[in-house]
């Protein structure tokens, strides 16, 4: 009776829910409509006189779980038209006790007095503006505590309309075999009929025919049999069903518990990745900081080995006194002592020999390997990623190493690998790592030269190689502080293959030639450009920055003696280029650190290519590479000073390319 009543009331509750107010709905009604709309519940409630508030927390009928268990464990009785014991087990299952009314101090909905509060004068507008919007909050208040009812009740009807059908399907298997036992039924009894008449008629047969007899009694033990066998299989299954559906509830919830679990992971792996993205900014601020106490602008000191067939120098030439730290601190000093060939004008005898003393941030000696030079600027280049601006330059003497430092030696020697290579190995390992932070790096390179101040193109195939006319440095557009070379091959790159394969091109089309201190010897300037991109989609952060590493032309003397032939003359003009560009960049650098509102970038086609990665928001290091050989001595001398007037130069603090 509770679950015809239940259904009796959905049924009503879905016949006027079309009437009932939408939750939207109400917000749109002035006051005087939503008080005329619920004009018939006041009348009721002063027929009433106390409003009794209406318990949401009671079901309305009994669970469904309830009455389906109590229909599960009932045992099935097939009746007279093949219905199930449900109807018993629904009339002896008692309504819920009613949950004891609230107190009116409790209820959500306000109570309505039953006397009618004393009427405001007319003047009153405030005070009944005030006892309307009461109301009306009043009213709202009702109206939602009889939206969360009325969602509840139709809940229930759902739950109530399932579990109908389910029965409904299952009185209709239980009809269905019945009608199908009782089939069998009519045709045994149709036999049995067949059977007497035949007994009747072949009487004077009955022994002949006794053995006939026998058979149709056995026959229909055995349908009996089958039919006992066939019930008990009926009642597996249904057993089998009620499991099925225990584990389908325990699945749910098992379910719904990986959905919670999954969704704690979910927001715990989001706020991990917040803090690892502010792991990775106060890492980049605490490199650049550590950058920046090194200096903006840092010079190296690189000796070469003495090579096979040199004259090895004399002791004391080159001394490498240790740290301030101890043996054990990289050398940061460099002394180098050079004899004179003057002899004393009284005694004849040779003149003492004069020591040069010199400071740099770093000393390699001639043992230091190609590895150990490339984790002093490791972090230096890691700074190009982060978005700073980085040159790199390898400058000195002819044959004083510097395309072995930034190349490295021949092919297939991992251990002779220059910085270029090295370099590339690094930004596309942390590349790879920063991917799984969400940043997304792209790599774009080229590589030039600067040969008598006219620009050629290292990567140029086919026709183009060589020809250095149709290349121009030029703004990349309007109001564009970036610079490009026009007709150049700017090539991306992903892996080490494809930038060895460049580096293989280049060292192919660049200029060289034999000189009085290297058989081949590099007569230009060249410039490996690495242009890197990043970007975090999630955040919406982007920046890019320039890495370059430039090997610069091998300087060395004419003889004034020698006779200029056509060749001497291609090597004077060749060293008056690169004395000039080399001029020009150590003005550049002077201007710079004097804070000088002119830098002469345009004096030379390297500074001006180079100019965004030499101004105040750049990091740059010099590699100045000497020969260890005492007839270099002037050589290294000059090379020695540059670097030093370079190292006291301070361009300022590095500011990262961010968008």
């Amino acid at each position: 009776m509770e679950v015809k009543r239940n259904l009796e009331l959905s049924t009503t509750l879905v016949k006027s829910s079309s009437r009932l107010p939408l939750p939207g709905s109400r917000l749109k009604r002035g006051p005087d409509q939503m008080e005329d709309g619920l004009e018939p519940a006041k009348k009721r409630t002063r027929g009433m006189g106390t409003v009794t508030k209406v318990d949401t927390s009671r079901p309305r009928g009994p669970p469904l779980s309830a009455v389906s268990t109590a229909a599960q464990k009932g045992p099935r009785k097939t009746g007279p038209r093949g219905c199930s014991a449900v109807g018993p087990v629904l009339r002896n299952q008692k309504p819920a006790p009613a949950a004891p009314a609230q107190k009116p101090g409790t209820s959500t909905a306000p109570a309505v007095a039953g006397k009618k509060p004393g009427k405001r004068p007319a003047w009153d507008l405030k005070g009944q503006l005030c006892d309307l919007h009461e109301e009306l909050k009043q009213y709202r208040e009702k109206t939602q505590t009889l939206d969360r009812e009325n969602q509840g009740l139709r809940e229930q009807l759902r739950e109530v309309q399932e579990q109908a059908t389910t029965l409904g399907t299952e009185r209709n298997t239980l009809e269905e075999e019945l009608a199908s036992v009782r089939r069998r039924a009519e045709q045994s009894q149709q036999k049995l009929e067949t059977l007497g008449a035949r007994v009747l008629e072949l009487e004077e047969c009955l022994g002949t025919k006794e053995r006939l007899v026998q058979e149709l009694q056995t026959e229909r033990l055995q349908l009996q049999e089958e039919r006992s066998t066939l019930s008990t299989q009926l009642e597996e299954r249904e057993r089998e069903f009620q499991a099925s559906e225990a584990a389908l509830s325990s699945s749910r919830a098992e379910v719904l518990c990986l959905r919670q679990k999954t969704a704690a992971q979910v927001t715990l792996l989001a706020e991990q990745g917040d803090r690892l993205y502010g792991l990775e900014m106060e890492r980049r601020r605490l490199h650049n900081q550590l950058q920046e106490l090194k200096g903006n602008i840092r010079v190296f000191c690189r000796v070469r080995p003495v090579l096979e067939g040199e004259s090895t120098p004399s002791p004391g030439f080159l001394v490498f006194p240790p740290g301030p730290a101890g043996p054990s601190d990289p050398p940061t000093r460099l002394c180098l002592s050079r004899s004179d060939d003057r002899r004393s004008t009284l005694t004849r005898a040779p003149a003492a020999a004069t020591r040069h003393d010199f400071s740099f941030d770093r000393v390699f000696p001639p043992g230091s390997k190609q590895e150990e030079v490339f984790e002093e600027i490791s972090m230096l280049v890691q700074s190009a990623l982060d978005g700073y601006p980085v040159c790199i330059f390898a400058y000195g003497q002819t044959g004083s190493g510097k395309t072995f430092t930034m190349e490295g030696g021949p092919r297939g020697d991992p251990q002779l690998e220059g910085l270029i290579p090295r370099a590339m190995r690094h930004l596309f390992s942390v590349a790879q790592e920063m991917s799984g932070q969400g940043w997304t790096y792209s790599f774009v390179a080229s590589y030039v030269e600067i040969y008598n101040e006219t620009v050629r193109d290292l990567l140029a195939t086919g026709t183009r190689k060589g020809q250095g006319g149709d290349c121009e440095i030029r703004r990349a557009g309007p109001g564009s502080e970036e610079l490009t070379v026009t007709n150049a091959r700017y090539v991306p790159v992903s892996c080490e293959k494809e930038v060895e394969a460049l580096l293989h091109l280049a060292q192919q089309n660049r200029a060289v030639a034999r000189t009085a201190q290297n058989e081949r010897s590099s007569r230009s300037h060249s410039v490996f450009q690495l242009q890197i991109s990043g970007e975090h989609a999630a955040r919406g952060l982007q920046c890019g920055a320039p890495l370059n590493l430039v090997d610069l032309a091998g300087s060395e003397r004419l003889d004034p003696g020698l006779t200029l032939g056509p060749g001497e003359r291609d090597r004077l003009r060749e060293t008056q280029a690169i004395n000039s560009s080399l001029s020009t960049l150590g003005l550049v650098i002077m201007a710079l650190s004097n804070k000088e509102s002119h830098v002469p970038y345009r004096n030379s086609k390297l500074t001006y290519l180079l100019q965004n990665s030499l101004g105040g928001s750049a990091k740059m290091l010099m590699f100045v590479n000497i020969s260890p050989l005492e007839e270099n001595v002037s050589e290294s001398l000059n090379s020695l000073r540059f670097a030093s007037k370079v190292n006291q130069c301070v361009i300022g603090t590095a500011q990262a390319n961010k968008k």
